[in-house]
């Protein structure tokens, strides 16, 4: 079996769903969940701007992609490692695969998927490495309320 080569350009989907999560006041995490090489969910963190705790990222993508029949045929790109909650509704709802912009700001739970037989791919982006680590910097109370320091 060949590995799997994650496509760029969803991943900069991802990317532009974490700026605009970050130009309207809210944390910089985006995702995109894509079938076939078409993206069917798309979202950002709105914790902050939904005042809604659940509203992360990835969450915020599956809620934006609505009822799927199966998700065992998709894939997440999303620009931070999962936390639990996300890592849960991941492995709850069987996507095989995940593609993680960076890891050095949070580790997530990138080894709960794995041990799940979730693949995952982790990117290391530099852009992605510094918008967080921006926005932790500035922003230390919002980063500890949304991983429930």
């Amino acid at each position: 079996m060949q590995p799997f080569t994650p496509d760029l350009s969803h991943f900069q989907e991802a990317v532009a769903e974490a700026r605009t999560g970050l130009s309207v006041g809210g944390l910089p995490i985006g995702a995109v969940l894509v079938r076939n090489g078409e993206i069917v969910g798309r979202g950002h963190n709105q914790r902050v701007q939904k005042d809604d705790p659940i509203l992360h990222g990835e969450m915020a993508c599956l809620v934006n992609a609505g009822r799927q029949k199966t998700y065992k045929d998709t894939i997440m790109y999303t620009t931070l490692s999962p936390c639990m909650m996300c890592t849960g509704t991941i492995i709850q709802f069987g996507v095989p695969k995940v593609v993680v912009g960076e890891s050095r700001n949070f580790k997530g739970y990138q080894d709960v998927l794995r041990l799940a037989g979730v693949e995952v791919v982790d990117l290391d982006d530099e852009e992605c490495i510094g918008m967080m680590g921006g926005f932790i910097a500035d922003h230390p109370e919002l980063w500890n309320e949304d991983i429930g320091n």
